[in-house]
């Protein structure tokens, strides 16, 4: 009679186990792809960095983002201040670090948003089929015919400048690519034989999306979100320095590069600082997304 239990018993014990090998095979694996791959773990290591420096800009800076010193403005890259000091004598360097933490902050806003919504519609859209996906990839190709920087403009003109309502914008315009990845990820999975199994033991269509055909969707999107997240950071960029996005006297690189290239002439690290670091941590994410691409999707493996 305690057979079963006994046999029961260490069912539930082994299954903890294996699944803790499980993931440390797949932290092994990922390890190793990493030291064989220098380019994405140079990506992993800027974005590392930002975040490093995110949480610990009070630390770091060195000197108040805010701090005005106009007897000192305009000073090129010294001991004393890094990368100089801009027109009214603030430390770019300074502004540089605190800055991170508002692109941090844009990037993870909008993917918080982006990759529900996104991946919500294209798995409803591909599941149901017929006129639910008419209708919701009608609405995505909308979306998606238009620049995604003139249709974020355009929803900044009827929100009002703010670092929240670039937020917003910039997620309004993100997720029709997402929802198209799901959508094309969802059609062939609709009728997998698990997923007929599962409808046939009478899982409503909700539970079959959410318990099976989003986890198996999950990869491809977190991949797409990742690469995304350049293009995030740009679009960020181009609306701080058209004046739309984080306003002063916020650190912000795109509206940074906005401001001193009145005087990138004579004071060239006011833009070339910003500037660099756009490019750096746009870079950066890219190559994380490309290595991420290779781990995650199997198709792309040889």
């Amino acid at each position: 009679m305690n057979l079963p239990l006994a046999s029961s018993a260490s069912g539930a014990t082994a299954l903890p186990a294996s699944s803790t090998a499980a993931m440390a095979a797949s932290a092994l694996r990922l390890l190793r792809f990493l030291l064989r791959n220098p380019m994405t773990f140079a990506g992993l290591v800027v974005v590392s960095t930002l975040m490093l420096v995110a949480a610990f800009a009070p630390w770091i800076a060195g000197h108040d983002p805010l701090l005005q010193n106009l007897a000192g403005a305009l000073q090129a890259p010294s001991s004393a201040h890094w990368f100089g000091t801009d027109e009214y004598g603030r430390d770019v360097f300074a502004r540089l670090v605190y800055g991170s933490r508002i692109t941090l902050y844009i990037v993870l806003l909008v993917t918080v948003i982006v990759g529900p919504i996104g991946l919500l519609v294209g798995t409803v859209s591909g599941y149901f089929g017929g006129w639910v996906d008419s209708l919701f990839m009608r609405i995505t190709d909308i979306f998606i015919s238009f620049p995604s920087l003139v249709l974020a403009l355009a929803f900044i003109a009827a929100l009002g400048p703010g670092l929240e309502h670039a937020v917003i914008a910039i997620a309004l315009t993100a997720w029709p690519p997402i929802a198209r990845l799901a959508r094309a990820e969802t059609l062939p999975l609709r009728n997998a034989d698990f997923v007929v199994a599962v409808q046939l033991q009478g899982a409503s269509s909700t539970r079959v999306i959410l318990r099976h055909i989003i986890p198996m969707c999950l990869s491809s999107v977190i991949i797409r979100l990742t690469m995304n997240m350049a293009s995030i950071i740009l679009t960020a960029a181009a609306l701080g320095f058209l004046g739309l996005g984080a306003q002063a006297p916020l650190p912000e690189w795109g509206a940074m590069i906005s401001t001193g290239r009145r005087y990138m002439l004579e004071s060239w690290w006011l833009v070339a600082a910003p500037g660099a670091a756009i490019m750096l941590v746009s870079l950066a994410f890219n190559l994380l997304g490309d290595g991420l691409r290779d781990v995650l999707d199997p198709r792309s493996q040889s």
